[in-house]
């Protein structure tokens, strides 16, 4: 596999927005098939995408595109400065903070800092969850639907990239968030079955 040409390949395949926001990077000695750095608030940046192309041409063209829009999709889908309520309660905390050492007062401080600790963190496990991965999974298939796959060919390639991934990691097994990603993507073939009789 040239891997040049199959860079640019998966680049006509992403959507505007991931040709944007990521890079897509060669890594021959990295364990994982693809990998990527979960995304900081302060860090600028391409968000790279890094893939071990001697262990990526062991899956079949189908299941490197969903697998790659997968991941896409996940990083594309972090926005920390989106406004919701743990944004805005970590923005008042912050302002709290400021107030609180402004006025020297110890105790209005630790409420505030502990305020904006608490809504910081559920930014970051909300952005961690198996929920997003389940969003970004979604996104991919209709991501590849425009791309010309059927819905259920797309969720079958996916599934079949999260299984056999962990094959060739030699990981022994799917962990918790790869079960219930398969999961859910076998309920969306049944699904889609189940419409077409």
């Amino acid at each position: 596999m040239d891997k040049d040409i199959e860079i640019r390949r998966l680049l006509e395949l992403m959507p505007a927005s991931g040709r944007m926001l990521t890079k897509i990077i060669d890594k021959p000695k990295q364990s994982k098939l693809i990998d990527y750095k979960f995304p900081r608030p302060w860090e600028r940046g391409d968000r790279l995408i890094a893939i071990n192309f001697e262990l990526w041409q062991r899956l079949a063209e189908s299941q490197r595109d969903l697998l790659l829009l997968s991941v896409v999709c996940r990083l594309t889908g972090i926005r920390w400065f989106k406004p919701d309520i743990y944004q805005g309660l970590t923005v008042v905390g912050l302002g709290g903070v400021a107030l609180q050492l402004w006025q020297k007062d110890a105790v209005g401080l630790v409420v505030a800092a502990s305020l904006t600790a608490i809504a910081a963190n559920q930014i970051w496990q909300n952005y961690r969850s198996t929920e997003r991965e389940l969003e970004a999974d979604e996104t991919a298939i209709k991501v590849a639907i425009r791309r010309g796959y059927s819905a259920t060919d797309a969720a079958n390639s996916l599934r079949v990239a999260i299984e056999k991934t962990a094959e060739i990691e030699n990981r022994g097994g799917l962990n918790f968030t790869d079960l219930m990603r398969c999961q859910n993507l076998r309920v969306k073939i049944g699904n889609q079955v189940s419409a077409l009789e």
